[in-house]
C-alpha cells in the first residue's frame, strides 16, 4: 500500500530499532498502525513517537519491563520465541538442510544454547495437530524461500535429553533412563493403536511406555520406536539426542563407566547405525568421545567441535548480536564492560560471547558478576587436577597472569585416558568452556597444536574456584584460606608463618630452587586467592612488579609482591633481602596501578626465600 509504511522504513526514519518500532507499535504508542499476519503496516504520514525515556538507572529498570523479557534458564524454543528476548539462530535450520548430514554431533560447553538449538530443530522439523509455521513466520528461516519452508513440520521426532541424568549408580541411571524414554513414547501414543503397525511392535511399545523394559530391550528403543513412526507417518524420523555424555561423565565419575558405555554404545548403533528409519540425527555434548567406541563403525557421523568453522555462530553469541541486545535494553555504553567479562571465545573463527552470562548481565541491572560459575561443575577437571605434576600446576597459575601456551588438543580425548595421560586437562577445559584458542595448527590425526589462554574476566574468577580451588594436593584449601586471610589483613608475620609451613612440607626441589620457581609458586598460591585478578611481570610505575592483586571491588586491599632468592642465607641475610624487596616496590612505586584505579588501601610484602626459608617485611 502507498499510504503505509513497513517497520523496517519507519526504523531507518525515525533513527530507532525495528524492534523499538514493533514495540510501539504493540502498545498502541504509533496511531493507525495495523498488523497483518506477523508485519506491522504504519502509516506513511505517521510521527515519531515522543520519547519519554530518561537516561537513568531507574529508566533502565522501566525499560526492561516494557521491553521483552530477558530468556533466564528458558530452553523451550516455543517460549523463547515468541514471549521473550530471542535471537534468531533459525539460519542453522537452512545449513543443515543444505549440507544434509545424515548425523551430526555438535559439541559445546555448557550453557551455550545446545538445548534450545535442538528445541527450535525439534519445533521446525516436527509433524504436529499444530501449526508450528507461526514460530517461525519471522524469523530469517521463513525468508529463506519454499525450498526451506516446505521441511517445516514434515517430519516425526524423536526427542531425548540426558541433561538430568546425574547419578550415582548405574541402577539409578538406567530407572531414569527409562523414565525419559517412557516419557518421549507417551507424546507419540498414537503408535498405541496405530494400524500400520503389527502386535509385537505395539507391545514393545507398551513396555517402554509403562517402563518396564530391561536393558536389552531399552537398548533397541530407538531402532524399534523409529521403526514404527517410520511406518505409521510414511516417513522416516528425526533423532534428537540433547547432552549424550553426560550420563558417561557421570558414570566416569561414579565407577560404573563399562556399564554406561555399553548400553549407549548399543542404543545409538541401533537408532543411528545404518537404520533405514532414520532422516536425520542431531547430538549434543561437552565431549566428542568418537573414539569412546559409542560410535563405533557409525561412518555416517558428522562433529562440529569448538575447533570447526561450520555452525560456529549458532551456539553462543556473536559481537554483533550483543551489541544489538544491549542497544534494546538501552545500554549500549555497557558493550565494552561485556567483552572484558564474557567475551573472548573462539569457535572455529568465530568470536563468541557466553550467552548465559550475558543475559544474566543484562537482569542484573548490567553489574558483572561471574554468573557462569553457578551452572553446574565439572568434577572431572578436579580429578584430573589431582594427578597434576609440577609442569602441568605452573601452566595453569600462569593462566590467571594472562599468560598463554601451545599445547596438543585432543579433540577425541576420552575419560579413561586422564589416568594415563593428565596432560589431556588441557583438552577438558577447553572443550568445557575454561580456554580459548589463539591459534591453531593442524597436527595429525585430525587434532592440533593450539595455543591457548583464558577466555576473559569471567573465567579468571571462575577459574580460581572450580580449577585452582581444587589442587588441594599441592595446597590445602584451608591453608589457602588462611594465606588469604593473612594478606588481605596486612598481617604478614601470619603470613611467613603459613609459607614457611608449606615449604618445610614441600618438596626437595626448594632445596636448590632459584627465583623463577618461588615466582610460581607465589604466583600459584595467590591464584588461589577470590575476590581479586591476579598478574605478575607488568609495568607499574618505574619498573616491573613481580605480583599484583587488583581487587574486584575498590573496598578491599590490593596487594604488590616482591620477590627475592638466595642460596645458603643466613637469617639476618634473608631478612635484609626481604627489606630490600619491600625498599623496591616503594623506590620504583609499584603501586602506582592500584592508586590510579582508586583502591585506597595497599599492602606491600617484600618476600624473599632461600631454600625452604623465607622472610616477610611489609607496610
Amino acid at each position: 500500500m502507498a499510504d503505509t509504511m513497513l517497520v523496517k522504513e519507519a526504523a531507518k526514519l525515525w533513527d530507532i530499532t525495528e524492534r523499538r518500532v514493533s514495540a510501539l507499535c504493540k502498545d498502541g504508542k504509533i496511531e493507525g498502525a495495523v498488523k497483518q499476519g506477523k508485519t506491522w503496516l504504519i502509516p506513511a504520514d505517521a510521527k515519531k513517537p515522543a520519547d519519554s525515556r530518561v537516561k537513568t538507572g531507574a529508566y533502565k529498570k522501566i525499560v526492561r519491563r516494557a521491553n521483552l523479557p530477558l530468556p533466564v534458564g528458558v530452553s523451550d524454543y516455543r517460549l523463547a520465541s515468541s514471549e521473550y528476548y530471542y535471537i534468531d539462530k533459525t539460519m542453522m535450520i537452512r545449513d543443515l538442510i543444505d549440507e544434509r548430514p545424515m548425523v551430526s554431533l555438535f559439541t559445546r560447553p555448557r550453557r551455550f544454547g545446545k538445548t534450545l538449538n535442538m528445541d527450535m530443530l525439534r519445533t521446525f522439523f516436527e509433524k504436529t495437530d499444530e501449526d508450528t509455521s507461526v514460530y517461525f513466520r519471522d524469523k530469517k528461516i521463513w525468508a529463506c524461500g519454499k525450498k526451506y519452508r516446505d521441511y517445516q513440520g514434515k517430519y516425526p521426532v524423536i526427542f531425548i535429553t540426558f541433561k538430568d541424568i546425574k547419578f550415582n549408580t548405574w541402577e539409578e541411571t538406567f530407572e531414569a533412563v527409562k523414565e525419559v524414554f517412557s516419557k518421549e513414547a507417551a507424546r507419540h501414543i498414537g503408535l498405541q493403536t496405530s494400524e500400520k503397525c503389527n502386535a509385537y511392535e505395539k507391545q514393545a511399545f507398551e513396555k517402554l511406555l509403562s517402563g518396564n523394559v530391561n536393558e536389552v530391550e531399552l537398548s533397541g528403543a530407538l531402532l524399534n520406536l523409529s521403526g514404527m513412526l517410520h511406518k505409521h507417518h510414511g516417513i522416516a524420523p528425526i533423532i534428537i539426542i540433547d547432552e549424550y555424555d553426560i550420563p558417561i561423565q557421570q558414570g566416569y565419575m561414579k565407577n560404573y563407566y563399562d556399564k554406561v558405555i555399553l548400553f549407549m554404545r548399543n542404543l545409538f548403533s541401533g537408532g543411528l547405525k545404518d537404520n533405514r528409519h532414520l532422516s536425520y540425527g542431531f547430538l549434543t555434548g561437552i565431549l566428542r568421545a568418537a573414539k569412546e567406541s559409542i560410535f563405533s563403525g557409525l561412518n555416517n557421523l558428522t562433529i562440529h567441535s569448538v575447533l570447526d568453522n561450520k555452525y560456529s555462530t549458532y551456539f553462543g553469541f556473536t559481537s554483533e548480536e550483543v551489541k544489538e541486545m544491549a542497544a534494546y535494553y538501552g545500554v549500549s555504553d555497557k558493550y565494552e564492560e561485556l567483552c572484558e567479562w564474557y567475551d573472548g571465545y573462539r569457535f572455529g573463527k568465530t568470536e563468541i560471547f557466553n550467552p548465559w552470562s550475558v543475559i544474566n548481565y543484562f537482569n542484573n541491572e548490567c553489574e558483572p558478576r561471574a554468573f557462569w560459575q553457578s551452572t553446574g561443575s565439572n568434577d572431572i577437571i578436579g580429578e584430573i587436577i589431582a594427578e597434576a605434576d609440577k609442569e602441568i600446576y605452573e601452566k595453569l597459575t600462569s593462566l590467571v597472569n594472562g599468560g598463554s601456551f601451545i599445547t596438543y588438543i585432543d579433540t577425541g580425548v576420552i575419560y579413561p585416558q586422564i589416568k594415563n595421560n593428565p596432560s589431556t586437562i588441557y583438552s577438558f577445559l577447553l572443550v568445557a568452556g575454561y580456554l580459548k584458542v589463539l591459534k591453531t595448527t593442524p597436527a595429525f590425526n585430525g587434532d592440533f597444536m593450539c595455543e591457548v589462554a583464558l577466555p576473559n574476566k569471567e573465567i579468571s574468577l571462575v577459574y580460581h574456584k572450580e580449577i585452582l580451588q581444587k589442587m588441594s594436593g599441592i595446597i590445602p584449601q584451608p591453608v589457602a584460606i588462611a594465606v588469604q586471610e593473612a594478606i588481605f589483613s596486612g598481617n604478614h608475620v601470619k603470613l611467613k608463618e603459613l609459607i614457611q609451613t608449606l615449604l618445610t612440607q614441600s618438596v626437595s626441589a626448594f632445596d636448590a630452587a632459584g627465583e623463577n620457581f618461588y615466582h610460581g609458586f607465589m604466583l600459584g598460591l595467590c591464584a588461589l586467592l577470590g575476590g581479586s585478578f591476579v598478574s605478575s611481570n607488568r609495568e607499574s610505575g618505574d619498573g616491573r612488579y613481580d605480583i599484583q592483586l587488583k581487587p574486584v571491588k575498590k573496598n578491599m586491599p590490593g596487594i604488590i609482591i616482591e620477590l627475592k632468592a638466595a642460596k645458603n642465607c643466613s637469617e639476618a641475610e634473608l631478612k635484609r633481602l626481604s627489606e630490600a624487596a619491600l625498599l623496591q616496590i616503594i623506590d620504583k612505586k609499584y603501586d602506582t596501578e592500584l592508586t590510579a584505579a582508586g583502591i585506597k588501601t595497599i599492602y606491600k610484602y617484600g618476600v624473599a626465600f632461600s631454600g625452604k626459608n623465607v622472610e616477610i617485611t611489609a607496610v
